[in-house]
């Protein structure tokens, strides 16, 4: 057995997310049988992801380890997954990893981006990867709002409930910042982790301070409350979200720098 460590694109349009869901497609499924018919194995191929991603979520920079019975070099490996798979999928690199590298618990570090059309009219070819916002949003606002993030915090009030036990709802976020292109407004989180629906809860309450229906100070309240989520925080909708990038190792963005792509 050898284990590989694959990075992975993905447009999430037409899977469930992520993770295995009975009666409904998932990226991890499809790698799972790809794999397995590449390398012939009798036992079934596990594919283990960095995170999971929900339904109708991207990704750029998702990270996954699989321990396969195959003595094909690395690149070789990348390019019979690529003829293979569908093409909104996409193995963007392929090395071998050691026997202790997992893909979920070794990361140190993720970024997220989430990306907003703020216009009155949505372009029909970006309705799938960005989220409409008609109304107007206060840059300014947004981006005093978006810092208050930045720490080690409790976000219990900006996480859904995951229908299983965590150990804790402390996370810390090592930068967040908010930059506008024309019509085209991207939030950029890092952080050592992320709860369940964590940054759709954070952006879609800084959507909320953007119209003008919560002011920035209202970020810092919520998060010394530690109080459970209410209705005030809404999710924001899955098609802006990618997941960008996931870091391994002590080196890890320190807090409030802003990094390299």
């Amino acid at each position: 057995m050898t284990r590989f460590k694959f990075t992975i694109a993905y447009d999430g349009t037409a899977y469930f997310g992520w993770q295995i869901q009975p009666r409904y497609p998932s990226v991890q499924q499809v790698m799972e049988k790809v794999l397995a018919d590449i390398t012939g194995q009798e036992e079934r191929v596990k594919v283990q992801g960095s995170g999971r991603t929900d339904h109708g979520v991207h990704a750029r920079g998702q990270v996954a380890h699989a321990d396969l019975e195959c003595r094909m070099k690395p690149e070789k490996l990348m390019l019979a997954l690529n003829s293979r798979l569908p093409p909104d999928i996409r193995i963007l690199k392929t090395v071998r990893a050691k026997p202790h590298f997992n893909a979920r618990r070794s990361a140190t570090a993720k970024e997220y981006r989430y990306f907003v059309w703020n216009d009155a009219l949505m372009l029909p070819d970006k309705r799938l990867y960005l989220t409409h916002v008609h109304q107007p949003l206060n840059l300014a606002l947004l981006r005093d709002a978006a810092k208050r993030f930045v720490g080690r915090h409790d976000f219990a009030s900006f996480m859904a409930n995951p229908s299983r036990a965590i150990h804790t709802s402390e996370r810390t976020i090592f930068s967040f910042t908010v930059t506008r292109k024309g019509k085209e407004i991207c939030f950029r989180v890092r952080g050592d982790g992320f709860l369940y629906k964590q940054v759709r809860s954070m952006v879609g309450f800084l959507l909320r301070v953007g119209e003008g229906a919560e002011p920035p100070e209202a970020v810092t309240e919520l998060l010394d409350s530690c109080a459970p989520r209410t209705a005030r925080v809404q999710t924001a909708p899955p098609q802006g979200l990618f997941l960008w990038q996931v870091w391994y190792g002590r080196k890890i963005p320190p807090l409030g720098q802003q990094g390299k792509d």
